[in-house]
């Protein structure tokens, strides 16, 4: 691979490639790209990025990091860490220091590694980290609790870990008065790290909320902003880039009025491809030969990490928080390391052999050795531990239904008798309390508020019915929601009407949304059907009772709304679907009486015709 344009589109390639195959087998991206990394690397020797990027690869990577805490900083809400705070603050600084002070001596006397290589190992490997934690917490599901814990732990550790890596690097390096120096130095980065994080945070916050730059600039603008930032807090004190841009994201996420959600939209992706490339790269950096050279030793520092640090760190950390035992065991066995602790370790490895430091040259190796061991341990046993412990959340099957009608009421008591959860939303009080009369769980408010994300129950939500009359509110609902879960998650009714002026039609794009139970069933048409007498109802098929006999027996007085597989899989009826129900399905409709007047529904035999295929 001599051509650069090659070799770069073919890092690009097997980035998706990599994070498609974790998605299909649901495991953590960052194993296949691991192993991509090793294979394009130290095994085969395609890659060597080195010779690829020279002295860019390092501020290369040094940008790629910021960007991505600066997108996981503005997840970080103050109100998700609602009495679990101090465990979060525990975690980051009691904890830290406990798996510091651990892991050191054992690195020094099972490796036989200077002092000051072992220090500087340990801090590094204080860090867990968004990349790592993000992805294992989607496989994992654990409660509520568990989740906002580990996900703020992740984010705020890794400036932190990388100011205390900073700390020991200076005490390395300074010949006279190292602990002055250090002390000096710790103070410098922390300051500036706050202030420049602070008032840049406050400043683009401001600048977002004044409309100050159009739109279509927004994201460029708060990129390039960010890495200036990031740039001249580094500049002012080493290292203290990575501790202002945390602090930038927090703080923007935190400001009032200050819709954030655009640009996390374009940093989420832009971060899934920056981690994506980076893990190959620095895992094709790694040398073959220094990861043998490290001898039996590691195994004992990768016991001490996963065994001794990670507990005592959590132990400590959880005194007077009121976790349970169950918590603070599961809390003790996800501690994967990511891409910050590779990046960190790269970095200052790369500066100890400048200056002809003894041994620099296995920080990398130590550190990817605690990456892969961490990540491939806890990715495989994670979820057999969170169920054993009785902390996994069920599987988000339920759904969350807009609109509290007596269609959508119908409907929901009809899915609950088959335990599928369910939550109808509302902002019609009157419609909220009659579903209330019928045990069915509820929302009274807009969906999308800021008090439904703190107080709504989403964690079981894998599907977003809209059936509303609210016109102006259901496209913002549909939005919304497939942001988290996914176009085909997110439904709505036809609007049941046809424009034919073209300043008056939908957009093409929102109109493919609007097919859910068939191209007919508007909400009007569905509660003209229930005010008539027409009610929910189960047909199971068997040998003798097959999908044919069912269209012979309900004719034109069944729509069909849901079927469900003999494992209890639902299947929403669209204008496009495809399955087939066969013998041991169920087939939900809505059914109107043999005497019912259906000749009033105008479409009613189009309606029937879309929903038997």
């Amino acid at each position: 691979m001599n051509d650069l344009v090659i070799i770069l589109a073919s890092v690009g390639l097997l980035s998706i490639g990599c994070q498609y195959l974790a998605y299909r087998i649901k495991i953590p991206a960052i194993l296949p790209l691991l192993i991509c990394g090793l294979l394009v690397g130290p095994v085969t020797g395609l890659l060597n990025p080195d010779e690829v990027f020279g002295d860019l690869f390092f501020p290369i990577v040094s940008l790629a990091v910021a960007v991505i805490l600066f997108d996981g900083a503005l997840t970080l809400k103050f109100e998700d860490l609602a009495g679990h705070g101090s465990m979060v603050r525990n975690l980051c600084t009691i904890g830290a220091l406990t798996t510091w002070l651990s892991i050191t001596p054992v690195a020094h006397y099972a490796l036989g590694i200077p002092w000051s290589l072992a220090f500087l190992f340990g801090a590094i490997t204080t860090v867990t980290g968004p990349t790592v934690i993000v992805p294992m917490l989607r496989s994992v599901r654990p409660t509520f609790k568990i989740s906002n814990i580990l996900r703020w732990e992740g984010i705020i550790i890794d400036p932190i870990g990388a100011l205390l890596a900073v700390l020991v690097y200076e005490f390395i390096v300074a010949s006279q008065h190292a602990f002055a120096h250090t002390v000096m130095a710790f103070g410098l980065s922390v300051g500036v790290g706050l202030g420049i994080g602070l008032s840049t945070g406050y400043s683009l916050g401001i600048m977002i909320k004044k409309n100050w730059v159009p739109h279509y600039l927004l994201n460029t603008a708060v990129l390039t902003l960010m890495l200036a930032a990031y740039a001249f807090s580094n500049e002012l004190a080493h290292e203290s880039g990575l501790l202002a841009v945390t602090v930038m994201g927090i703080c923007m996420a935190n400001m009032k009025d200050v819709d954030v959600d655009a640009i996390l939209e374009f940093k989420e992706t832009l971060s899934v491809l920056l981690i994506s490339a980076l893990f190959i790269l620095l895992a094709a950096k790694l040398d073959y030969h220094a990861i043998t050279s490290l001898g039996h030793g590691i195994f004992w520092v990768l016991l001490a990490v996963i065994l001794i640090a990670r507990p005592l760190s959590v132990l400590f950390s959880s005194i007077n928080t009121g976790l349970n035992w169950k918590e603070i065991a599961l809390l003790s066995w996800i501690a994967p390391r990511g891409i910050v602790a590779a990046a960190v370790s790269a970095l200052f490895a790369f500066k100890l052999e400048i200056i002809g430091h003894e041994q620099a040259a296995l920080l990398v190796p130590l550190v990817f050795s605690v990456i892969i061991f961490t990540v491939v341990l806890q990715s495989l046993t994670a979820v057999h531990v969170a169920r054993f412990l009785g902390l996994r959340s069920p599987k988000p099957n339920g759904i969350l239904i807009f609109g509290a009608g007596k269609f959508s009421r119908l409907l929901a008591k009809e899915l609950i008798s088959k335990e599928i959860p369910v939550i109808i939303a509302d902002t019609n009080w009157d419609a909220i309390r009659e579903a209330r009369m019928d045990s069915i769980p509820t929302y009274y408010g807009n969906p999308i508020s800021e008090h439904a994300k703190r107080t709504l129950e989403l964690a079981i939500v894998g599907k977003v019915l809209v059936i509303s009359p609210y016109r102006q509110l259901n496209p913002l609902i549909m939005y919304h929601f497939e942001y988290d879960l996914g176009k085909d998650n997110v439904l709505g009714l036809p609007s049941g009407e046809h424009e034919s002026r073209e300043s008056h039609k939908l957009s093409e794009e929102y109109a493919k949304k609007l097919c859910l139970f068939s191209d007919k069933a508007s909400y009007s048409r569905l509660a003209s059907l229930v005010a008539k007498g027409a009610v929910i109802k189960t047909t199971k098929l068997s040998d003798s009772f097959t999908l044919e006999e069912y269209e012979k027996t309900y004719k034109d007085r069944a729509y069909r709304l849901f079927a469900m597989d003999p494992l209890g899989k639902l299947f929403i009826y669209t204008g496009s679907s495809t399955f087939k129900p066969s013998a041991g399905w169920q087939i939900i409709s809505l059914v109107v009486s043999e005497n019912g007047d259906t000749e009033v529904i105008p479409g009613a035999e189009a309606l029937r015709e879309s929903l038997a295929h």
